[in-house]
């Protein structure tokens, strides 16, 4: 039988080293968020080649060995720095979209909140002007879509069962639907006045929609 004052003793050891590991791991989840939060305000502010990763550190207030355990180049921290973006954004139109169960309507607030998102300026230069020159057009198509092409193929599949004729279209459906909204997004963020740019495309998509809901009413079925 163990004496009461070693199991004590045990105890205690056990706790101060969960403690330890605890406010060590507590530093470091700081220390990364703290790198990240600079790093997304100097890539919006000076784009990938303008941010030096001494101005990264300096910002965070932390060493340059401590960037390098979290990230071990300046690629890989803007990649995260990106996906955070990317994430982040999905969430707030998943957010926006769960608002309404009319699918219709669903369709409209994710273009509006998905336009409204490029015209800001950090999603608008972290997502899509600098993250196809640092990390390459495939990677960032590929993390691209499989950060929001989820959204589209759900908001679609909303859509042909409301219509009630279109069995076997829906990926076909969301692959057109994602192409055309890669596009707009471009067409926002690259224009002089994104916010007139933004109109615009809200516009067309209103006018596409409302068409396609209207095929079966006057006898024009989808498939």
């Amino acid at each position: 039988m163990s004496h009461p004052a070693r199991v004590t003793k045990s105890v205690l050891r056990t706790a101060r080293k969960t403690t330890k590991t605890t406010r060590r791991q507590d530093y470091s989840s700081s220390t990364k968020k703290a790198l990240l939060d600079s790093a997304t305000t100097l890539f919006t502010d000076h784009g990938y080649a303008g941010t030096s990763l001494d101005e990264v550190v300096a910002a965070a207030r932390v060493t340059k060995g401590a960037l390098y355990h979290h990230f071990p180049s300046k690629l890989a921290l803007f990649e995260n720095v990106f996906l955070r973006v990317q994430e982040s954004t999905t969430a707030e139109i998943e957010k926006s979209i769960n608002a309404s169960k009319d699918p219709w309507e669903r369709a409209q607030i994710g273009m509006d909140k998905f336009l409204q998102v490029c015209r800001q300026p950090q999603f608008r230069r972290i997502c899509m002007q600098e993250g196809p020159v640092a990390l390459g057009h495939e990677r960032w198509h590929e993390a691209e879509k499989a950060s929001s092409f989820g959204i589209v193929q759900r908001v679609v599949d909303d859509l042909l069962a409301d219509l009630g004729d279109a069995d076997g279209l829906g990926e076909a459906f969301a692959a057109v639907f994602y192409g055309a909204i890669r596009s707009a997004s471009e067409y926002v963020s690259d224009a002089d006045d994104p916010d007139a740019a933004s109109e615009e495309v809200k516009a067309t998509i209103g006018a596409l929609l409302t068409g396609l809901r209207l095929l079966p009413q006057e006898g024009h079925p989808i498939s």
